[in-house]
């Protein structure tokens, strides 16, 4: 199939005449029925990905610059703006069995969504770098081992359970998460048992002056802005919409917030040696007790940081390959290997820096994309053609506001400045074009 008659089957729904496999991604038309997947499976892939060291880290973050209870409290905030955010978007993906990148067509243009759904496909990759390369700098401060050779070693093992598709991503959540809580409760055991008392713990005031509260609710909305606005990838799997949305439940608030808490508990206990820098990461409170325990530290460690970081690459392959010619396991090799040397090189350290843009570029995306489904479902459809600009400049209106706000008040929650900006900005654009549009021809109009 050509890039042109690929892009033209993205644009519209189509009829699946594609014969269900469970070797079939389906990157360039919905998930037909007969491939449709149970909620515990859509659920395993998405409770497993955010139940990892890497929010770990960013909850540290939070709770070391805000204390525990402030800290707690910014990251549900934070997760329940999620909710909100990807399960609506789950919904629709839910119901129309589309990626994002079909979606992203319908809403920004069979053209108009190359730059949405590009940026977030390759955004993505830089997840997937961070993951690799927090493997190497994790073992290799906790177990002494070569923070280069660990980068090495995981990226090409993450890589490979990518290519097994998303059966594999449902089957590692599923490991993940317990292994997670098991990990997490015995390390807080430890850390509670050798540096601070339980009451010393639930007053922790912080330390750090790097983060106001909204700051720290924007950090934990932007650690899942990619991913959540390509929630579709996962969820278009579901049956119908509503399994959809309550698998996105099992990870915002609930999973997400006990992976942002167990890092805050971490700090709060005196677990790490550098909360600023380190967050909640609790490795090291797992090490030097046994040797069964630290094996099993090193399992945990593949394991924990693998889900997320094939999750992150499986959103970069299906989105590439939706864009292009081709398919989605060769992308994964290459997309994998260019993480890698992102990895090796240390740019993914950057954390912080990177959180910051994702909140400001991303969440008007998702914004646009549900209020057009809102505006449609109200009145009704509208052609889709190349480029679609009230979408486009509405997105750029949401990013520019909510940069604005990063800089000049960062008491604000600068990704949901963005994202009410966007999608005021096309709500009042599409009304006026529907308006302008029925009154030049009022016998084909659509009634609203």
């Amino acid at each position: 199939m050509t890039t042109a008659h690929r892009s033209e089957a993205s644009a519209r729904p189509g009829k699946d005449t594609r014969p269900a496999s469970s070797s079939e991604e389906y990157e360039d038309i919905p998930v037909p029925a007969t491939a449709r997947r149970s909620l515990l499976s859509v659920a395993a892939t998405w409770f497993g990905f955010p139940m990892n060291l890497g929010s770990a880290v960013f909850g540290g973050v939070i709770v070391y610059n805000l204390g525990l209870p402030r800290g707690l409290l910014a990251i549900l905030i934070g997760n329940l703006v999620l909710f909100a955010y990807v399960g609506a978007l789950s919904h629709q993906a839910g119901s129309t069995g589309k990626n994002f990148a079909l979606l992203a067509a319908d809403t920004f243009g069979s053209r108009g969504r190359n730059l949405p759904a590009g940026l977030l496909a390759t955004v993505v990759v830089g997840w997937f770098s961070f993951q690799v390369g927090l493997t190497g700098t994790t073992l290799g401060g906790a177990l002494g081992w070569s923070a280069l050779a660990g980068t090495a070693i995981g990226g090409v093992l993450y890589t490979l359970l990518t290519m097994a598709g998303i059966r594999a991503l449902s089957l590692i959540g599923m490991i993940a998460m317990p292994l997670f809580l098991v990990l997490t409760v015995v390390a807080l055991a430890f850390g509670l048992d050798t540096r601070t008392s339980p009451a010393d713990t639930f007053g922790y005031g912080g330390a750090g002056t790097a983060l106001g509260f909204g700051g720290a609710v924007a950090i934990v909305v932007a650690g899942f802005a990619d991913s959540g606005t390509m929630t579709a990838d996962f969820t278009r799997w579901s049956r119908d919409g509503r399994s959809a949305v309550l698998a996105t439940l099992t990870a915002f608030p609930f999973a997400n917030f006990l992976a942002n808490a167990a890092g805050g508990f971490v700090v709060a206990v005196g677990g790490t040696a550098d909360p600023a820098t380190d967050g909640g990461g609790f490795l090291n409170l797992l090490t030097g007790h046994s040797p069964l325990l630290t094996a099993l530290a090193v399992v945990f460690v593949f394991v924990n940081l693998g889900s997320v970081a094939s999750h992150c690459l499986y959103n970069g392959a299906v989105g590439w390959s939706a864009l292009t010619p081709v398919r989605m396991r060769p992308l994964t090799l290459v997309l994998g290997a260019v993480g890698m040397v992102l990895a090796l090189s240390g740019v993914w350290g950057h954390f912080l820096d990177w959180l910051n843009l994702l909140g400001v570029l991303v969440p008007p995306i998702g914004a646009v994309l549900i209020t057009d489904r809102l505006l449609r479902d109200r009145l009704g459809d509208r052609p889709t053609g190349r480029y679609r600009v009230t979408a486009l400049a509405a997105w750029a209106a949401g990013a520019t506001v909510a940069a604005i706000t990063h800089h000049t008040s960062p008491e604000f929650v600068d990704p949901v400045v963005g994202m009410i900006t966007a999608a005021a900005v096309y709500a009042a654009a599409e009304t006026a074009v529907r308006r302008r549009s029925a009154a030049a021809h009022p016998d084909t109009a659509v009634a609203a």
